[in-house]
């Protein structure tokens, strides 16, 4: 078996690509057919090994938009194709809460070199109980390493337990997180690592992140390609389910005499919403209207923007 790549390796292509921040963001998969699992994302990169079909996988996060970069089953760090037919996400990886700050190590021992030091309120992706005593993480920044397994240091937690939580318990978690953020100001290109103002995809992002640890695109047009890619597009507002992302064109005015005769398969997305169920929608759109809300979609001019949507999970 090839040895774990250095994390010193990993940084650098992690930092140069702006793979996501969030270790949260880190989620279980399972190879739908074999593919190559390469030391770098490039297929001219060296091979580390070929991943049958039904290998389990943690995605660790994007080196661009082809490559994702994953630890195997047998613990080897490397990057594989993002194209839907060779991999499919199972949900959430399991995740730990750092409580005291802890010295995050090159290997599972005090005499290892310690690679950075990890404060309460990091949260990490847990890749591996290595013993009663290590346990090997990802600090959602680019570096893999060891930390302490003492609950001094460590809150365990996530959806990685051996029974995870039912879709409908998940998109309940979603929900009432974003309805958490109800009033909270909207902002137009609203920073994606805060929570004092969102726009749409922002707001999205936020509700489905801090969930379910699942981090989507940073913009409402790359997360209507991730449900092309990923899931079943859904034309008819009649065909979603509770917590579905729903996408919408330009305002081009309050009447459906408006929206008549143009071809939504053309229009480019402009806005992303949570849809609630009951013809409701959870979202964000303006600072005159308050920022994040809930609306009626039937009848209203989102029912004449409304393009498409779809389920996050699987």
């Amino acid at each position: 078996m090839p040895e774990l790549e250095p994390v010193t390796d990993i940084t650098a292509f992690m930092s140069r690509a702006g793979v996501e921040r969030a270790a949260a963001g880190a989620q279980n998969a399972t190879t739908k057919s074999t593919v190559n699992l390469r030391k770098g994302p490039s297929t001219s990169s060296s091979i580390l090994r070929n991943l049958p079909k039904g290998e389990k996988l943690v995605i660790l996060g994007k080196a661009d938009s082809n490559w994702y970069h994953v630890q195997d089953s047998q613990g080897n760090l490397g990057y594989l194709s993002t194209a839907s037919k060779y991999t499919s996400i199972t949900g959430a990886a399991k995740s730990g809460l750092i409580v005291s700050r802890v010295n995050l190590r090159t290997e599972p021992s005090t005499s290892s070199s310690v690679i950075k030091k990890l404060d309460a309120g990091h949260e990490v992706a847990i890749l591996k109980t290595v013993n009663a005593n290590w346990l090997q993480v990802w600090d959602g920044q680019g570096k893999v390493g060891y930390i302490s397994s003492s609950s001094q240091y460590i809150k365990i937690g996530g959806s990685g337990s051996t029974t995870p939580p039912s879709s409908n318990a998940q998109i309940e978690k979603v929900i009432s997180t974003g309805m958490k953020y109800l009033g909270t100001p909207y902002e137009f290109g609203s920073n994606r690592n805060s929570t004092k103002t969102f726009d749409c995809s922002a707001f999205v992002r936020q509700a489905y992140k801090e969930a379910l640890g699942i981090v989507l695109g940073t913009d409402s047009r790359k997360q209507g390609e991730w449900i092309k890619s990923n899931s079943t597009v859904k034309k008819s507002i009649s065909s979603l389910k509770r917590g579905d992302l729903m996408f919408f064109m330009s305002y081009k005015g309050t009447s459906a005499s408006s929206y008549s005769g143009i071809n939504k398969d053309k229009e480019r997305i402009t806005h992303v919403g949570i849809y609630l169920g009951d013809g409701k929608i959870l979202h964000t759109y303006s600072k005159a209207s308050g920022g994040v809300r809930v609306d009626t979609v039937k009848g209203k001019h989102w029912e004449y923007r409304f393009l498409y949507g779809g389920s996050v999970l699987k």
